[in-house]
């Protein structure tokens, strides 16, 4: 009987591409191959597949087949009964049998020590709480291991029983003779216990065999000082119950705090404003300012202060987190010029204006003097 033509054979025309034919092999490859299709001429159909696809994707022996037929690639592929050296057969055996390593993979996972679930809780501050430190009490819901059971999930005084069909190994196994590979043995997860390889012939009345149930904790929470916005705060072991023995995830506390009406927070360091009257920047004065502790402290203003002047009260500021010493606090005068003035404060300012005459007018004249080189 003579050859099909190879084109034919996998169903692409003569300008397809390698992704083209490729797709074409592997769609018909999966179709004819002996251990999935047992027809009486899955064999052969299977040989003609692959004879054709290890002619059309070399393009040596492609360019010879286009040029001389099957006379110019002969034996080159004929039988293709030998699949050694035929890379990409491999992969195409792999995906028809779903990837037997990986999902084996997978089962031997499922029956191991599985580490709990990490949670995330939100807690807000005063900016004082953040500053100084405080205790909180938080409501968790999480999963913890039924204390009926003790996780096992069965009715106690039962226990879990290794499974039947697979004999506690989580996966079952099939054997099928072919004969391009002898012996094909594939496993997939056992149907009955769904890889875990073990069966509860009476589940737990309060878990329903689930081994963990949903409670809610309430907990303690001590913020030390000087969290900031965003510091997260690690409780081990607080988080959900692990599996099959695995130990318990963390719990992550997450601070956000509210802005204060008067201190501006710079990592540890405190900023204020300190607005002054015309005469306290002037003549100079002791003026009582706040602090973050709550207290008043004496801030002396020297003569003659203009606005934008900063003065620092070291060891003012916030704690510094995990550390011993505390931040500075910074306060920038602002000297604020009377908008509502009475008749005699009027009279006051017009008398300091006659006294100080020109002296300003001056004084910027010189300066913008040497400035331009007037």
């Amino acid at each position: 009987m003579a050859k099909r033509d190879y084109y034919e054979v996998l169903g692409v025309e003569r300008g397809a591409d390698k992704e083209g034919i490729k797709k074409a092999f592997r769609k018909l490859a999966q179709t004819y191959h002996p251990d999935i299709n047992k027809s009486p001429e899955a064999e052969a159909n299977f040989k003609e597949v692959n004879e054709a696809y290890q002619i059309l994707s070399d393009d040596q022996k492609r360019a010879a087949y286009d040029r001389y037929g099957h006379a110019g690639v002969q034996g080159a592929g004929a039988g293709a009964a030998d699949f050694g050296g035929f890379g990409d057969f491999s992969t195409i055996f792999e995906e028809i049998f779903a990837g037997f390593g990986g999902q084996q993979a997978q089962r031997s996972n499922r029956r191991q020590p599985r580490r709990g679930a990490d949670l995330r809780a939100d807690v807000r501050l005063t900016f004082e709480e953040a500053a100084f430190g405080c205790d909180r009490e938080l409501e968790i819901p999480r999963q913890e291991l039924c204390d009926r059971c003790s996780g096992a999930g069965a009715e106690p005084p039962t226990q879990p029983v290794a499974c039947a069909m697979c004999g506690g190994t989580g996966e079952v196994q099939r054997r099928q003779q072919s004969p391009l590979f002898g012996t094909v043995v594939t496993s997939n997860t056992c149907p009955t216990c769904n890889g875990a390889g073990e069966v509860i012939p009476s589940p737990c009345k309060k878990c329903n065999g689930q081994k963990r149930v949903r409670v809610s904790r309430k907990l303690s929470v001590k913020i030390p000082p000087g969290v900031d916005e965003g510091t997260r705060i690690r409780l081990a072991g607080e988080g959900e119950a692990g599996i099959l023995g695995g130990p318990p995830g963390n719990l992550y506390v997450v601070v956000a705090v509210d802005e204060h009406p008067i201190f501006v927070r710079t990592e540890f360091d405190v900023q204020m404003e300190l607005p002054l009257n015309m005469a306290q920047a002037a003549l100079g004065a002791s003026v009582r300012i706040p602090t973050v502790d709550g207290k008043e402290e004496m801030l002396d203003i020297p003569a003659g202060t203009q606005t934008g002047k900063v003065f620092r009260k070291r060891g003012y500021g916030i704690p510094k987190l995990q550390r011993q010493g505390r931040g500075d606090m910074l306060i920038t005068a602002r000297v604020v010029t009377p908008t509502d003035l009475n008749p005699e404060q009027r009279s006051l300012l017009q008398q300091l204006a006659k006294t100080l005459g020109d002296e300003t007018i001056q004084h910027n004249k010189g300066f913008f003097d040497r400035i331009f080189g007037a």
